[in-house]
């Protein structure tokens, strides 16, 4: 795709994402993008999401009530009426506002801008940032517009709407993706042996338990090159200092880095978990990995989220059950007991980045919506229409 736009043109866009970082983030750096190109951009999200840093100054936040859709028959209606809620406070928006085009990043807060925007005959399209399409996503599939993908293969993708899916990666910042030209960090058989560990924005209790006493375990080859940067939840911060100190392993702990983007620089391995984000940032740079999924993701996306790394070689998988000290140590030395090992590794991760993501989705985005501004057109609905509704959606979120 190309990135280019005919001059002159200025557009307005509605981004709605849930609020969650994961979410918002791609929704962020989509906002960059198209308001680079001269166009006009808002977000809407609930108010947990209108609160997580990174949000550009430029991009006005708009919030929406977005209720949740469980099995409760009380809780249900109750998120219905929020959902219906926010859907008219939207079509107020667009009203004014008349967006070319309303995108959706997935998360029930983006629920009701698409109910609207599909009501209002508003071209929509849909980003999913997972190996596994959400519950949102999902059942706004089969009435967007396009439906762009992180990974060229995506769980409860109904292969009917293969001619509208376009496989255009996940938005990376700026900073990490300025590293992918930078070559892998010399590794050798004297050099320091630099590991990287996180577990998302609040760290990862299982890592804090087994890395340092699986890194104790590595043979003295590398135990004694070590350097260790580890992201911890506050509660665990102290034990793990003590667990690296009583293995006289030097380690660098803290419950967040601001310069996470020049310490992926640096590091030769990733340990974490396997969010979208983080594997996005993996291979744009090009690093190998040994992945810990989140058990407790919805549908197993994080597990999902790893194959293809894996198949390429760039990463290992573990899944929690099976994560102990031992399982680790023998994982490390399988990738990093011989130099190029490692380095293959990272050439493997490398090739399976998409670093045209943000201006391919850009790309997409703005081949809808051809007018500058449009009408916006309303379309009453009936309650028999709007229970119907409801009862997809609900059937949506318990399976």
């Amino acid at each position: 795709m190309s990135g280019s736009r005919p001059p002159g043109v200025s557009r307005h866009y509605v981004l709605a994402a849930g609020g969650t970082g994961g979410h918002l983030l791609p929704a962020f750096a989509l906002a960059v993008e198209l308001e680079r190109r001269g166009h006009h951009v808002a977000l809407v999200t609930d108010e947990r999401g209108a609160k997580i840093p990174g949000k550009p100054a430029f991009l006005p936040a708009h919030v929406l009530p977005a209720g949740r859709l469980g099995k409760n028959p009380l809780s249900l209606m109750k998120g219905m009426r929020a959902i219906w809620r926010g859907r008219a406070m939207a079509l107020r928006l667009f009203d004014s506002f008349e967006p070319a085009c309303v995108v959706g990043f997935g998360g029930y807060p983006a629920l009701p801008a698409l109910l609207a925007a599909q009501a209002a005959n508003i071209p929509t399209v849909i980003h999913e940032q997972n190996a596994v399409l959400g519950r949102v996503n999902r059942f706004l599939a089969k009435r967007v517009d396009a439906i762009a993908t992180a990974y060229g293969e995506v769980d409860r993708l109904d292969s009917r709407l293969a001619d509208k899916v376009h496989c255009i990666g996940n938005p990376v910042r700026p900073e990490v993706l300025a590293l992918r030209g930078e070559p892998f960090p010399e590794f050798s058989e004297d050099s320091l042996f630099r590991v990287l560990v996180t577990g998302g924005s609040q760290g990862a209790s299982v890592l804090s338990e087994v890395v340092p006493d699986g890194l104790a375990m590595l043979p003295a080859a590398l135990r004694h090159r070590l350097q260790v940067t580890q992201q911890c939840r506050p509660e665990d911060l102290e034990a793990v200092r003590a667990r690296y100190a009583g293995h006289q392993i030097p380690a660098e702990l803290g419950t967040y880095f601001e310069d996470m983007a020049s310490r992926l620089a640096e590091a030769h391995l990733f340990i974490g978990r396997a969010g979208a984000s983080t594997i996005a940032e993996l291979t744009a740079v090009g690093r190998p990995a040994i992945l810990v999924p989140l058990p407790i993701a919805t549908d197993d996306h994080q597990a999902a989220n790893t194959r293809e790394i894996v198949r390429a070689g760039g990463a290992r998988a573990i899944r929690q059950t099976g994560f102990t000290p031992k399982e680790l140590a023998k994982q490390i030395q399988t990738m990093a007991l011989h130099p190029e090992t490692l380095a293959n590794a990272a050439h493997a991760a490398w090739n399976c980045g998409l670093p045209n993501a943000v201006s391919d989705l850009a790309d997409l985005v703005e081949g809808f919506g051809g007018a500058p501004t449009m009408d916006v057109i309303r379309v009453s609905e009936t309650q028999s229409a709007i229970a119907q509704t409801g009862e997809a959606l609900a059937r949506e979120a318990v399976q």
